[in-house]
């Protein structure tokens, strides 16, 4: 009887170092970290709105009176125009719906809003001396 306690205590040891129960002292392995780029397809309007979108949301908060459903549920619809200037900036007109009402989800104002994107530059070639800056030029309510 005896033999039989020590052989299944020696296979339930066996069993144990086997299945890997035993905690382990050793850390896991970090993952990988990958590049953005290799997992996801970024096109240039995508970083046009990343850049301009913080300005867009405070001027459209600003022209429909701070309601909560202006300032999260706005769309960019198309970009309408880009005109590069001599100053080394570039003004984008780009066509945005609104939600009209709070209570209404599916009711959209459209607009045009002209941004200016200034990237920092200090260039004695091309003459420009500024730093970063998107402001929001103008804004016109088209539909309401």
């Amino acid at each position: 009887m005896r033999i039989i306690k020590k052989i299944s205590v020696i296979l339930a040891i066996l069993l144990l170092f086997d299945t890997n129960y035993l905690v382990s002292a050793k850390p896991p392995e970090p993952k990988e970290i990958k590049p953005y780029a290799e997992d996801w397809y970024v096109t240039p309007e995508d970083i046009i709105q990343d850049i301009i979108f913080p300005a867009i949301d405070k001027r459209v908060i600003k022209e429909y009176g701070g309601k909560e459903a202006s300032g999260f549920g706005w769309q960019q619809r198309k970009i309408v125009n880009i005109v590069y200037n001599n100053n080394h900036s570039y003004d984008m007109s780009i066509k945005i719906m609104v939600p009209n009402n709070n209570y209404k989800p599916f009711e959209y104002a459209q607009d045009l809003v002209k941004v200016r994107v200034s990237p920092s530059c200090d260039s004695p070639k091309i003459g420009c001396s500024h730093g970063f800056n998107v402001e929001v030029l103008d804004y016109k309510h088209i539909s309401e």
